[in-house]
């Protein structure tokens, strides 16, 4: 009984395997088509809280593919290192134009030692 019972499996593994390499009529399985992450994300605008809210990537053997994964996020860290340096530009010009105004201020509120001396 034992033997019987392996030559079966044996039996069914080798159709199993004729049927998934080839050997049947239609030739073997068609490769599925790699499922990959569409770029939900703008290419023409600024990255906006909503698109990586609505971010989803598609899922692969093992989780999700590294390298959609990484084309995201190297494009928000680019985006976000851009705005940092916009940031520190225009903090740096107000910065400016603040002692640009304090040095004013100061000009006209000190008189001058001629318009004293007159």
């Amino acid at each position: 009984m034992f033997l019987f019972l392996v030559v079966a499996l044996a039996v069914v593994v080798a159709a199993v395997t004729l049927g998934v390499v080839g050997g049947g009529d239609k030739g073997p399985l068609p490769d599925a088509a790699p499922e990959r992450l569409v770029d939900f994300l703008p290419p023409d605008r600024p990255l906006s809280r909503a698109d990586v809210d609505g971010l989803r990537f598609p899922l692969a053997a093992r989780g999700y593919r590294m390298a959609d994964v990484d084309d995201a996020l190297g494009r928000l860290g680019a985006e976000l290192a851009e705005r940092d340096a916009r940031i520190a530009d225009l903090e740096s010009a107000l910065a400016g134009a603040r002692a640009a105004a304090a040095h004013l201020s100061m000009d006209k509120a000190a008189p001058h030692r001629e318009d004293e001396q007159q």
